[in-house]
């Protein structure tokens, strides 16, 4: 049971990469879209709520003009960075890059 909500809480598409730009400390919207290409406005704000009701990362509102949104990670979201360098070495052997399909 633990296994598969843990699976199906990093596993939803789009969640591993935008983890990945919180990795690099790209906190606020703007730049964890820019991190993420073909992600839509909604679904990245989807997948944000989600990760925070998962206790993954928290959003902090910056009391500037205009106003800023952070999203950090928290100490949880944080342990989850060796799982996904893992996943990323895994992919750089085992998963080849898209290219030309071989001809018969």
């Amino acid at each position: 049971m633990r296994f598969h909500t843990a699976i199906e809480m990093i596993g939803t598409r789009w969640t591993g990469a935008i983890l990945r730009a919180l990795f690099t400390d790209q906190c606020r919207y703007g730049q964890i879209k820019a991190a993420v290409p073909g992600v839509s406005d909604t679904m990245l704000a989807q997948r944000l709520r989600e990760l925070r009701h998962d206790g993954l990362i928290e959003r902090h509102v910056v009391p500037v003009t205009p106003v800023q949104v952070e999203y950090r990670l928290t100490p949880k979201g944080r342990d989850l960075e060796p799982v996904l360098d893992a996943i990323i070495a895994w992919s750089h052997t085992w998963i080849p890059l898209p290219g030309p399909d071989p001809e018969p």
